[in-house]
């Protein structure tokens, strides 16, 4: 019961300091501008495209683009959102004035981390549904595993989210920040040194590339999600070009990320008990 109240309150947090409110207004944004450019484009290549068979590739590549977007911006927020969390609470003693009522430590870590993920799942879905509504709207293209497809895009954030409150409660709100941005391009070069090594065969690269999603699984979550939804599109490099997946991601890169995080959360938890305030 507990947890739920500081659940609660840390969605009022962010609605006081409108952090929620920014964030949806400019996902409305971005999905307007989106919108937008892709119905002009869609009548442009509608009226001057000879080839019929190159027109699902088209769009193919805007939808793909887009939620390309919407990953980088679902991985922004997860850290922005959570930086602050714990360490900006610590900083400034706000932490020691909880903790005088009867509240344990490990309640209002895990009441901050349901806050943040509940936010966090609606602001994916609304992104990535709406980006994918618009898409079918206009052109009638529908991707393949919706709901698989959003569900691992929404886990690669939680993934990012819960590794941020774990660096809270160790680092400063500064070093927390540059950390977990580190930690995702980590991740992001190794996806793309993985997927280099596999179209030219070196096992060498591959083999950095796993290493790297094993020290930060949120990129394969993306690959994965990617190649659920168009497999027609990126499975090929002719067709996918630079968002082909060569080296198809394992479904037991799934369970591990899952593990990962519930790992990261429980350090936090241990942590944040053992620390002096």
């Amino acid at each position: 019961m507990t947890t739920l109240i500081i659940a609660e309150l840390t969605i009022r947090e962010t609605q006081r300091r409108r952090i929620l409110w920014i964030t949806l207004l400019l996902g409305g944004l971005f999905l307007a501008v989106f919108g937008l450019g892709f119905h002009y484009i869609y009548l442009d290549i509608s009226e001057n495209l000879n080839n019929p068979d190159e027109f699902p590739i088209i769009i193919g590549v805007l939808l793909t683009a887009g939620l390309y977007a919407v990953n980088f911006l679902i991985i922004i927020i997860a850290v922005l959102i959570a930086v602050t969390a714990v360490s900006a609470e610590i900083d400034t003693h706000t932490i020691e004035a909880i903790l005088t009522k009867p509240v344990r430590r490990w309640e209002i870590l895990i009441g901050k981390w349901l806050g943040f993920a509940a936010l966090l799942i609606i602001y994916s879905i609304v992104l990535t549904g709406g980006l994918l509504l618009i898409v079918y709207l206009r052109s009638g293209f529908i991707v393949n595993n919706l709901f698989s497809g959003i569900a691992l895009m929404v886990m690669q954030g939680l993934v990012v989210l819960t590794l941020t409150i774990a660096g809270g409660t160790r680092l400063s709100t500064l070093s927390n920040g540059v950390m977990a941005f580190m930690m995702y391009g980590i991740a992001f070069i190794g996806g793309w040194v993985e997927q280099i090594g596999s179209i030219l065969r070196n096992e060498t690269a591959v083999d950095i590339g796993i290493a790297a999603s094993l020290i930060m699984p949120s990129e394969i979550l993306w690959r994965k999600a990617l190649s659920l939804f168009q497999p027609q599109f990126t499975s090929s490099i002719m067709t996918g070009g630079p968002f082909a997946i060569a080296s198809q991601p394992s479904d037991l890169m799934i369970g591990y990320a899952f593990i990962y995080m519930l790992a990261l959360l429980a350090f936090a938890l241990f942590s944040f008990s053992r620390r002096d305030l």
